[in-house]
């Protein structure tokens, strides 16, 4: 049985989270993952939420949100390192998609940060084109050293926040759907071990106040 579509950024941020509390559970309702479903998406495709995700095989979006074929559009990297490929797929979902929420989503024991901030520790490059996720990834990796953060849940919520900071600042599109109240942009960070995410900032939408430290003195992530 599928949900009806969420119109708002609330209604698409409540649903995501019911669907990750129940994975969290383990009592999901694996919806929208039928024949009927795929031969009804055949000709179009109206997501709710664009998610940005890290590439970690074990972040698997639909599945950590017990959703299915056609809710989610997402886009995944290494340590949710964001170009302008990751730019215009996001404006792609919030503005021909209509998608009223995105989601910037990080984890714990992220090996994107975690090799962010050995290369800060040791100053040795890395090699190829990883050291591209490692150059967006290390305004982060500064922000939160600057912050005095020595724990690995707040590099990787800083990283977060760098990350949605970064796509309002790039993206005027975005930021336009934000102003518009038409699109809100959610921070999560999700819990390898316990499958739940929590909410670590928001723009366009109402959530409790994150109480861990919020570094704000260091460029945004991805800047050059």
């Amino acid at each position: 049985m599928s949900d009806a579509v969420p119109s708002s950024p609330r209604e698409a941020f409540d649903l995501l989270m019911a669907g990750n509390h129940r994975f969290a559970e383990g009592t999901p309702d694996h919806p929208n993952q039928d024949a009927g479903r795929r031969a009804d998406l055949a000709s179009a495709q109206r997501p709710f939420a664009v998610l940005l995700g890290c590439s970690d095989s074990r972040l698997a979006a639909e599945i950590i949100f017990d959703r299915g074929l056609g809710d989610l559009f997402v886009v995944r990297t290494a340590g949710h390192a964001a170009g302008p490929e990751v730019l215009g797929s996001i404006e792609y979902g919030v503005s021909v998609l209509d998608c009223p929420l995105v989601v910037v989503l990080g984890h714990d024991a992220c090996g994107a940060v975690a090799a962010t901030r050995a290369a800060v520790a040791d100053g040795t490059p890395a090699p190829g084109y990883l050291r591209d996720v490692i150059e967006r990834v290390t305004p982060s990796v500064l922000a939160a050293q600057a912050a005095g953060v020595t724990e690995d849940e707040e590099f990787i919520a800083t990283h977060v926040r760098h990350t949605v900071d970064f796509l309002l600042d790039r993206s005027r599109t975005l930021a336009g759907q934000v102003a518009s109240g038409r699109t809100a942009v959610v921070g999560l960070t999700y819990r390898l071990a316990d499958g739940s995410a929590r909410p670590v900032t928001a723009r366009g939408l109402d959530l409790p106040a994150d109480p861990a430290p919020r570094p704000t003195s260091a460029p945004l992530a991805g800047s050059r």
